[in-house]
């Protein structure tokens, strides 16, 4: 059963009772924001993040604008992949828990209690930024060669995170995506399924 708790999440966290339960997100907003060339001429990386939490309603945006379905009739979404296998996903690494974004129905399921922050990177401030998106890719939904995998999966998880980088700067927030991740021991941390392989991370929070 689906829930929207929100205001318990933020206060407590999650507890034992329930925990695996997907929360729903606000309804994403899906008009105004800064005009695409603004965006883009304002777009860039940072690495000095402000500690203070992301609201749900922004975070809501935010994931919506990474991979959510921007196409009910057909579930596709607002990054494309290729030959439409849509093998990345993305997870959500905060103070509370770590969450898989689920696109259809726009919501989190909880993977793991816990700060998992600063297993998302090498860099001290991935410990204390508010979320940490994590790009996992599953190779066995692409029906190629073991290379052609790799760069696919890379290609899609580059998209996501462009995504990314266009709504931070029209949304006033700081970001920067990471290839310094220690891949095997965050795998482990987030409980991946064999053959699920982290490709990157991006930190995402207010500006210090």
């Amino acid at each position: 059963m689906t829930r929207l708790l929100w205001p318990v999440l933020l206060a407590a966290g999650i507890g034992s009772a329930g925990a695996a339960d997907p929360l729903i997100l606000p309804a994403p907003h899906l008009q105004g924001g800064m005009p695409l060339m603004e965006a883009l001429k304002a777009r860039h990386s940072t690495r000095a993040f402000a500690t203070r939490a992301l609201p749900p309603a922004l975070l809501s945006d935010l994931l919506w604008a990474a991979a959510g379905i921007n196409r009910a009739d057909s579930g596709k979404r607002t990054a494309p992949s290729a030959r439409d296998a849509r093998e990345i996903a993305v997870y959500v690494v905060t103070a509370r828990a770590a969450y898989l974004y689920e696109p259809a129905g726009h919501r989190l399921r909880p993977v793991v209690e816990g700060d998992l922050r600063g297993r998302t990177g090498s860099q001290d401030f991935v410990a204390t930024a508010p979320v940490n998106l994590v790009y996992v890719a599953d190779p066995g939904r692409l029906d190629a060669d073991p290379a052609s995998r790799a760069l696919y999966a890379g290609a899609d998880a580059g998209v996501i995170a462009e995504n990314v980088y266009l709504f931070c700067a029209s949304a006033g927030l700081a970001t920067v995506v990471r290839g310094s991740v220690d891949r095997p021991a965050l795998a482990a941390a987030l409980r991946l399924a064999p053959g699920q392989e982290v490709v990157l991370a991006q930190t995402v929070g207010y500006p210090e």
